[in-house]
This record gives structure tokens, sequence and C-alpha cells, in this order.
């Protein structure tokens, strides 16, 4: 049977583009340096590497990415939708034990572990559709701003790919090499997943298990503090408020001096004016939004260094528990019982 012209017109592409970087200087250090290590045996990654292609794709979405140019009136309703915190629900109820285990070893509510993933990958179902080893060598080699970088995810991604047993060929991620449920970087998998359903693999692509428990990881390695929220919403109390506003991702003032400044917390709590925190203002839909960061919302930043991240994934998580919540929550009767007729008295 004769192909398809389009997919003879495919193949043949492919074939063009095949070994990009068969020459590039750069590479064969990278290549010098793993024979070197002995993890690859002399004239390996060369046959490897004669069938890598240049992804143009990744360049373009490195460029643009929706973090740098939305308002969080747009970029937060594409994460805060009914569809994905009942997915987070059932998420939670599918990973109960995993989640609870989680949570008592690493300090990271279920509900926070549960909305990174969510955000990443919608549970798992969307972990990317660029080949891992063509998008980090492109990022390795033809993108300059953040060549270092990205050479060092490559020669991570290939050891990685000898410890855990992947084909480097077979590996599919997001257009920055993030895999798996997680979205973690080749050196975060190294060195912060944990087999956590103790089967000898930690398997990020597969099982959300070791997924859960190496997000949790990932966050008490960052710093997250148990028991405190990330972010609280704010009231403006004085016309000083645009003084105490931070545009950058780091925590430089307290509630004490915020609230001198203009800006305190909307709900009462126990939140002492010592507390370390920045001031946040988003653009919502109704104007102006202003909050304030803490320091488990730059430890989620750490994760992803954007403020509106950190934003969509503190907010899925407050909405998935209050789903959870609803729907563990025994139900009301339908008509409550009378109450039981007083005694009489002298009885």
């Amino acid at each position: 049977m004769r192909k398809p012209l389009l997919c003879l017109l495919l193949a043949a592409c492919t074939l063009a583009h095949a070994g990009d970087y068969s020459k590039n200087e750069e590479l064969q250090a990278v290549i010098d340096q793993l024979v070197q290590e002995k993890v690859y045996a002399p004239g390996e990654l060369e046959a490897l590497f004669d069938q890598v292609s240049r992804q143009e794709r990744a360049l373009n979405a490195m460029s643009k990415p929706a973090e740098s140019v939305k308002e969080w009136k747009d970029y937060g309703p594409q994460f805060l939708t009914g569809e994905r915190v009942d997915q987070g629900v059932a998420f939670w109820n599918q990973n109960q034990l995993a989640l609870d285990r989680a949570a008592r070893v690493y300090g990271v509510p279920p509900e926070v572990i549960i909305a990174i993933i969510g955000v990443e990958t919608k549970y798992g179902s969307s972990q990317g559709r660029f080949r891992t080893l063509d998008t980090l060598a492109t990022l390795a080699f033809d993108y300059p701003a953040r060549s270092a970088f990205f050479r060092k995810e490559l020669m991570e991604y290939l050891r990685l790919v000898r410890e855990e047993k992947l084909d480097p060929l077979n590996t599919w991620g997001s257009y920055a090499g993030a895999l798996g449920y997680p979205q973690f970087m080749p050196s975060n998998w190294r060195t912060l997943a944990v087999d956590f359903d103790g089967d000898g693999h930690r398997d990020l692509i597969n099982d959300p298990v070791d997924a859960i428990g190496s997000v949790g990881n990932y966050f008490k390695s960052m710093g997250w503090q148990p028991g405190e929220p990330a972010a609280l919403r704010a009231h403006i109390i004085s016309q000083d408020y645009d003084s105490a506003i931070n545009k950058d991702l780091t925590i430089n003032s307290t509630l004490g001096e915020i609230a001198r400044k203009g800006l305190i917390p909307r709900e009462s709590g126990s939140y002492l004016a010592t507390m370390p925190a920045s001031a946040i203002r988003l653009q919502g839909d109704d104007g102006a939004e202003f909050w304030l960061g803490l320091n488990n919302f730059y430890v989620i930043t750490r994760y992803n260094h954007s403020a509106l991240y950190a934003m969509a994934v503190w907010q899925l998580s407050q909405q998935i528990k209050v789903a959870h919540e609803a729907r563990i929550a025994p139900p009301l009767p339908a008509v409550l019982p009378a109450p039981a007729p007083a005694a009489a008295s002298g009885q």
C-alpha cells in the first residue's frame, strides 16, 4: 500500500533536519564530559544526536511565555475553572493516602500539591508535546540568553534517562524541557524527586504517587512553612498604598510596615506585624486587586518565577479545598427533627 503524500512529506522533513547538532562544538564538549564520567560509551551519544532535530516551536514559545504578556484577569481564568476544580477533587479522592502522607512528611497541604499538578499538567493528562531531547538541545545550543542553564539541563537529562531507564528519544514534555505530572526539569528530577511508593523508581511520568511525594519534597526543600497561608487579600486604608507595592519576586517588608503604608489583610486573623511579606498589585476584572504575599507565596514562585503563576496555584488550591470539604461533609437532613419536649417541672 502506498503511503499518503502527507506522511511522506513529514518523513522527508524529519530526515532533512535530523542531526542538526552533529557538528556542534558545544555538543561535542557535552559528549566528552559524559563519556569522561563513564555515563556513556564512546560513540554512543554521537549516534543518539544524529537523530536530534532543532525545535523552532520551542524557541518561539520561550520568547513569549504567558506569564509575561498577560494580566491577572486574562491569566487566572485559564486555571480557575469549575472543571479543573472538579478534576482536582477527583485527584484528591483517588490519591488520598499518598496526599495525607505527603502532608505529614513534608508539611505541604494536599490542596497545594494538587493545585501544582493541576496547573502544570491538568493532573497528568497534558504533560507536553515536545520531544525532550530535541527541546533541550535546541535551547542549549540555539537560545543564547539561557544557554548555560539549558546545557546543564541537557546533561542532567542524559544522566537521568540512564538512571531511570527512560528512552531518550521517546520522552516528551514542555517547550522548556520540563517532564511528568509535576513538570520537573531534569536537574530537579535527579535531586528532588522521591520514590514515594517504594517500587525502586522515581517515576514522574506515569506514577502520581511519586509525583505527589516529589512536589512535597520540592516545596519543603524550598522553605515551605507548614500551617501558614501563601497570600492574603488586602484592603486599602490610606492613600500611601502605592509605595508599598513590590514589583520584584522577593519579600521586602513586613505586614506591620505594609499596614503603615495603607494595606492590611481583609480577613481577621492572628497575623504578627513582624511577619515577612510583600504587597502585590494584580489587575483583575474589576480593577486592581491587592494581595499580601507571604513566605509560602514566594516558595511557589521558585517553581515558576511569576506572581501570576503563584496566585493561580494558591487560588486553585483554596477552591479545591473548599470543594473537597463540601463533598465529604455529611448532608443536612431535608427536615430538621423537632426538639424534644422539655421535662415537666418537679420531675
